[in-house]
This record gives structure tokens, C-alpha cells and sequence, in this order.
């Protein structure tokens, strides 16, 4: 009989005292107790079984949970007579930063402080005991929503010397979701005032803390040193890339597979691995992500789980705010293309919005890219899950010491993610939109010329799309990625393609109607250059001589589509002036 499915469960005593669906990832507990690190903080993408993780920490080490065999007999930790020994034999303490997602300083300090406020009154027990004294009890009174800084940030600290010495030994310190305060101070501005607060809070808790045996910390990203944990020299930080604990966190594919064979769903294992596979841990490739994975096999459809679970409010801004540069190649990845980029995995958000390598390590450990091989014979190269799939790489090569990662989106739902991204950008605009979808397809120049200049004057300041040309071409892509995300929602009706071959070069963007009855179009793109062109007019018609002297449209006459429904047209872009032509 298989086993139940309960979505959105996090809490390990839920799952195995109600038989439901779950892959035993127990050997965690061994391996983070074998390496004996002092402070281990791992970063995995979100929903990747973090929070599941802490808490089955805690229930197996927790003195709460002394005597619960039930919760691990049978699973892989049990097989060991060492950890068997070890079960509910030490004081923890639990505390997760998940909900701590404020829109200013002031409420979110307020929130921090109801959340430590409550471990205390978890351990009231405490002033009763007779172990403090008359100005400790002061203090645990006055742990509270409204305490100042000083009794906040020694909050942990102090628990831990009272638990310690209540139980006799050492304390463990459990932290879910350290950065998710840390990534609302960013996007709302108050981040400075609230790594004053934070930092503090770690130093004493995690630094000078002599009660303390060890603490495990989860997060996204790995928050730079100099940030937050400039006095954390005993910090053991594992991120996507490290070898430990690489195959404890989301699904392997062996894992993957037994799940579908047990739902009866053997014969689905090739689209579910096009859609979930792609992320890799360390040296193991092939992980999927969880919660897709625990969707589909309750509900047995293919969909956007995962990139569905978030607002994706940062990853949005940043690459909407971004550098013409940036946007290029963000439009190569969703072409199916790879990025060659050094990283940094201590993320700098203070960088973001000037250093687009900060942006390209913020998306690879939210799980948006992979790290892929450079071997042309890699068996992890991307899989075709974009419409418009090129073989060629769009490759950003560094003249550097540090090395370089080939880095590609993930699956396809990460892909469908983005292109919902691009397409929100122009949801305020909802009706010039379909207008100016109405006027591609009624052959509207006029109104096609309208819509593009109104949207330049108020979405091109968000892009810095420049005013000069350069010898990479890369204002002109700029506007070939703007001009694709306009008409995205033709796809159904049109096969959108770009950067294709067909006569003697590469058009720009391509419309092949999937209807007998709809026109076909070739789009190409020009930047005015003073030094070639006289007015903007000289720009478009540039742009249309291009096609015909190129034959553009040698590949949809092949295709059997007479010249009479071709269009062609030239846009010519200058700065927020915009003009387009249309070949007559």
C-alpha cells in the first residue's frame, strides 16, 4: 500500500508518526555529528528540505524527545548502536528566521524579539528551578517584544548558560532561515541598521558562546563575512558546491525513480527528470527538487511547483534594474544558452545592483541556475526546455586567476519561471499591450510606432538601455530581448525564434504562423550610429536593406509561405526614440 501524500509538512515528528510520504535522509544526523564542526552553516535552495532537516535534528538530540525510538526505528540513522545512544541526550535550542519578512526596521526588530521572546517562555521552567540567581530571573523577565538591544542580542547567549547549566552539558543551537531577514532588509532599505543588530546578535550566540557544543544553521545564500560574520572564525560554511552533505538535501535520482515506480509512475520518469532534474550538489548531479517532486506524485501533472512557492520579488528587481549588460545575457540563458562567469558565493547584496557577478552567484544558489561541465561531450548539458534552443554559447570569458563556471537555467520550470518574470514587466501596461499585439498583427505600423515610443519613456529608464552603438551589438540585443518579451504571449500561434540562420545570416526575430491563414514576419534591429546614419529614418531602412540583402526570409519560403505574407520590418532605436519600418 503506498504511502499517504501531505504537502507542506516541515515537521519530522508529523511525517513518521502519520506514515506519511518521506525519503529517509537521516545519515545527515551522522555525518554533521562525525565532521564536529563547531558552527556548520549550509545554504540549499529554498524548499529543499531545510526546515524538515532542523527539525529532525532536533527531535532526534532534543532531551524533549528522550526515549522516542519510534521516530527513527527502521530508518538508516538507527542501524547504528553509537547514535541509538545518542538519541535525546542534549539541550537545544530552536529558533527559525522564516516569518521575519518586514517591510521596515522596526517591525521586523519587533518580530525578532517576539521569536526570542518565546524561547523563553518555552523554558519558564527555568525560574523555578533555583539555579538563578536574583539578577539572572531580572533578566529572563525581561526578554520581551519590547526589550532593548543589549538584552536581545544576549538573549541565546544567556539561554544557553541557563540550559547548561541546568542539564549539566553544553547546549545545541539550531537556526532555520538565518538570511531571510537579511534579504527583506535589503529589498525594503533598512540593511544597514539591521546588520548592526544582527551581527551582534550572532557574535554572541555563535562566537563567545562557551555553553554551546555546536550549532547548525540553514539558509539561501551565504551571507558575506564581512556583512554578518566577521567574528565567526569557527564557521563551517557548506554551499552548493561542497562536497559535504551533498546528496542530504532534495532528491536524488534513485531516489526519484523509486517514488514514481511506487505511484505507478514508471513511464513518466523522462519528462519528470526534463522538467525537476538539473540541480547539482558538491560532486552529485541529478538532485530534484522536493516539493515539485511530492506535488507531482499526488497530483500527477506536470507543473510550476517549485518557482510557484515565492514572490521572486528580488530576483525580479534586480535583473529588471540591471545593466544593459546584464539583461543580454539573462536573455542568452533563456535561449537555452550557457554563461561562463566567475563566482563568489559570499553574496555581497550591497553589490547587486553594480556587480553582475553578485547577481549570477545569488541566482545559482537560489537554485535559478546550474553549474554545467565545459565538455562539449558533458552529459549535464542543458536539456532543450526553451523554444528557441541554440547550440552556440554565449560565453563571458574573464581574463582571471579565479575560476570560471558554465552556467545554464536549471530545468524547465525554471525556464517557464523567468519568462513569466519577463512578462509581469509589462503587466501594468495591460492594454497598450494588447494593443500593441492587435497592431503587429493587423499590420498597424502607426500604432506598433505609438505603443513603442509611449513604453520607451517610462521602461527604458528601468533598463539603461544607452544611446550609443557598440561593436558587440549588445544595445541592439537589449531591444531584441525587450521586443520578445512584448510578443511572447504569440507563442501558440507563432514559433518565435531568433538568432537563427537562414540565408546568408542570423535575423534578429522570426514569426512562423502555425496557421495557414496568419502572416509570417522577419524582425531586425539597428541602433542609430552618427557615424553611418543621418536620421532614425536612415536607421529602420538600414535595418529592412539588412534582411533583403541577407535573404532573411529564405528559410519561411522554404517553408512553402508566399512572399506576399512575409512581412519585414526594421525597428530603429534611439535612446527612448523609437521608430519602426515596415518593408514595402
Amino acid at each position: 500500500m503506498t504511502r499517504k501524500i501531505g504537502l507542506g509538512h516541515q515537521d519530522f515528528e508529523t511525517l513518521i508518526t502519520n506514515n506519511l510520504f518521506y525519503i529517509d535522509k537521516t545519515k545527515f544526523i551522522q555525518e554533521w555529528w562525525e565532521n564536529a564542526d563547531s558552527v556548520t552553516l549550509i545554504t540549499r535552495p529554498r524548499r529543499f528540505g531545510k526546515t524538515l532537516t532542523l527539525s529532525m535534528t532536533e527531535k532526534f538530540f532534543s532531551l524533549s524527545y528522550a526515549g522516542r525510538d519510534d521516530l527513527f526505528r527502521g530508518l538508516s540513522v538507527w542501524n547504528d548502536e553509537k547514535y541509538r545512544q545518542l538519541q535525546g541526550t542534549w539541550p537545544v535550542i530552536s529558533l527559525s528566521f522564516a516569518n521575519i519578512k518586514e517591510a521596515d526596521f522596526i517591525t521586523a526588530r519587533r518580530k525578532l524579539c517576539q521569536l526570542l521572546s518565546n524561547l523563553y517562555s518555552q523554558n519558564h521552567f527555568l525560574l523555578k528551578s533555583g539555579i538563578l540567581d536574583d539578577r539572572e530571573k531580572k533578566f529572563f523577565s525581561g526578554v520581551s517584544v519590547d526589550m532593548d538591544d543589549t538584552t536581545a542580542t544576549m538573549s541565546i547567549y544567556q539561554l544557553s548558560l541557563f540550559l547548561s547549566r541546568y542539564y549539566g552539558k553544553k547546549v545545541l543551537i539550531l537556526l532555520d532561515e538565518y538570511d531571510t531577514p537579511m534579504q527583506e532588509a535589503f529589498v525594503h532599505g533598512y540593511w544597514d541598521r539591521f546588520m548592526v543588530f544582527i551581527r551582534s546578535l550572532f557574535n554572541a550566540a555563535f562566537k563567545t558562546n562557551p555553553f554551546m557544543e555546536r550549532a547548525l544553521m540553514t539558509g539561501i545564500t551565504r551571507v558575506s563575512r564581512e556583512s554578518v560574520f566577521s567574528d565567526l572564525n569557527n564557521l563551517s560554511v557548506i554551499t552548493t558546491t561542497s562536497a559535504e552533505y551533498a546528496d542530504c538535501f532534495g532528491f536524488t535520482e534513485e531516489e526519484v525513480f523509486c517514488a514514481l515506480d511506487e505511484y505507478g509512475l514508471s513511464d513518466r520518469k523522462n519528462e519528470v527528470k526534463e522538467w525537476y532534474d538539473g540541480f547539482t550538489f558538491g560532486d552529485i548531479p541529478d538532485i530534484y527538487n522536493p516539493w515539485s517532486i511530492i506535488n507531482y506524485l499526488r497530483s500527477k501533472k506536470l507543473s510550476c511547483y517549485w518557482t510557484n512557492t515565492s514572490s521572486n520579488e528580488l530576483i525580479s528587481r534586480i535583473i529588471q534594474a540591471g545593466s544593459p549588460q546584464l539583461k543580454i545575457h539573462f536573455e542568452d540563458l533563456l535561449q537555452g544558452r550557457y554563461l561562463e562567469t566567475v563566482l563568489d558565493e559570499q553574496i555581497v547584496f550591497s553589490q547587486l545592483a553594480q556587480n553582475e557577478t553578485a547577481v549570477w552567484s545569488l541566482l545559482l544558489a537560489c537554485g535559478y541556475l546550474k553549474v554545467v561541465k565545459t565538455a562539449e561531450s558533458d552529459p549535464y548539458a542543458p536539456r532543450n526546455f526553451a523554444a528557441d534552443l541554440s547550440e552556440e554559447g554565449a560565453d563571458m570569458l574573464f581574463f582571471t586567476d579565479m575560476p570560471y563556471y558554465k552556467l545554464s537555467l536549471t530545468n524547465r520550470e525554471v525556464f517557464f519561471m523567468f519568462r513569466s518574470i519577463v512578462h509581469a514587466w509589462f503587466a501594468e501596461r495591460e492594454p497598450d499591450y494588447n494593443l500593441f499585439i492587435r497592431a503587429l498583427l493587423r499590420d498597424d505600423v502607426k500604432a506598433m510606432n505609438i505603443y513603442m515610443n509611449s513604453t520607451a519613456l517610462t521602461t527604458f529608464s528601468f533598463f539603461d538601455s544607452g544611446n550609443r552603438p557598440s561593436c558587440a551589438n549588445e544595445p541592439e540585443r537589449f531591444y531584441h530581448g525587450f521586443v520578445l518579451g512584448l510578443i511572447v504571449d504569440l507563442n501558440g500561434r507563432y514559433v518565435i525564434t531568433s538568432n537563427r540562420e537562414s540565408g546568408y545570416g542570423r535575423y534578429d526575430i522570426m514569426l512562423e504562423p502555425l496557421r495557414a491563414e496568419d502572416f509570417a514576419a522577419v524582425i531586425e534591429f539597428k541602433v542609430f550610429d552618427p557615424d553611418e546614419d543621418k536620421t532614425l529614418e536612415d536607421t529602420a531602412q538600414n535595418a529592412l536593406d539588412q534582411i533583403e540583402r541577407q535573404n532573411y526570409t529564405a528559410y519561411l519560403t522554404a517553408r512553402k509561405i508566399p512572399e506576399n505574407r512575409i512581412r519585414k520590418y526594421g525597428f530603429a532605436f534611439k535612446g527612448k526614440k523609437v521608430l519602426i519600418k515596415k518593408f514595402s
